[in-house]
Parts: structure tokens; sequence; C-alpha cells
């Protein structure tokens, strides 16, 4: 049974939703009220990494996930994604190259939109040519936030 609850982060509210052991789902923007909180230890990870994560504290997230749903060519898409290192950034065509499909960089940008576990699965790392701030599920100023928490963390982790 899917149970779903709210973290707020830096961002605005996130509704994650978790199976079992498995996060799901997380979404942006979820209304006051509409989710319920924490309660199995799935739950209480998923929350903790993602507070963690905001606070500059977590860069490698272990809760496991589950992605659900999409087509073939989008479940790829996601697995590429899953393994963008944390601040680190890959460009949309970079993606469809790597899954034998050069052409394909606005199908990547369309299964990045469709990701049904943002900020866990980071599609926010995804950039257009020449590193050009485009697309985001979440909008742009969510995708700026993130990308700029990873590069103030990575900075101040080699700068000490």
């Amino acid at each position: 049974m899917v149970g779903v609850f709210v973290v707020e982060s830096a961002i605005g509210p996130l509704g994650v939703a978790v199976d079992g052991d498995a996060v799901v789902g997380v979404r942006f923007a979820v209304p006051a009220g509409s989710a319920g909180s924490a309660g199995s230890a799935a739950d209480h990870l998923a929350a903790r990494e993602l507070r963690d994560y905001f606070a500059g504290d977590l860069t490698d997230f272990t809760v496991r996930f589950e992605l659900r749903g999409g087509s073939e060519f989008e479940r790829a898409v996601w697995e590429q994604i899953a393994r963008i290192p944390y601040g680190e950034m890959i460009t949309y065509g970079a993606i469809a190259t790597a899954l034998g499909d050069p052409g394909a960089a606005r199908a990547v940008g369309t299964a990045c939109n469709r990701n049904p576990i943002p900020v866990i699965v980071p599609c926010h790392r995804v950039v257009g040519a020449g590193g050009k701030m485009v697309g985001f599920g979440g909008g742009l100023d969510r995708k700026r936030k993130l990308l700029e928490l990873e590069a103030r963390v990575a900075l101040t982790r080699a700068w000490g």
C-alpha cells in the first residue's frame, strides 16, 4: 500500500510516496493537508535523507526507490539520470547519445519531465547544450536552487 507524506524543503513542500520499502514518487508544491506524516521505516529514511540533502549534509541517497511506469525509453533515461554524480551536470544530448540515439535530445527532455522521483533521481542535473538552463517539471527556479545547492556544497567540501 502506497503511503504519502510531506517533507518541507528549501524548494517548497515535497509529497513523497513510499510503497513498502521503496520511494515510488516525489511531487512538487503539494497542497497543505494533502498527505499524512512519515510512518514506516522507509518513510522516515526518505524524509531524513531529503532533509539532510537540503541541509547540504547528504550527497548520495541510500533510500531504495523504484522507477515505475513510463516507456522503455523513459525508464532508460531515468536510469541514466540516476547515475549522474552529485554536483555534476550532463546535457540532454549526451544522455541521448549514451542511449544510442544522438538525435533524441528532445525525447530525453520529455522523459526528464516525466521522472516520477525528482530530486532523488536528479533530473535537475540535466541541462541544455552549452549548460543552458532549460526545462524542469518543478520549474526553472527550483532547478536553479537545486543546482546552486549542490555547487555550494561541492565547493565547500573541496575547499574545506
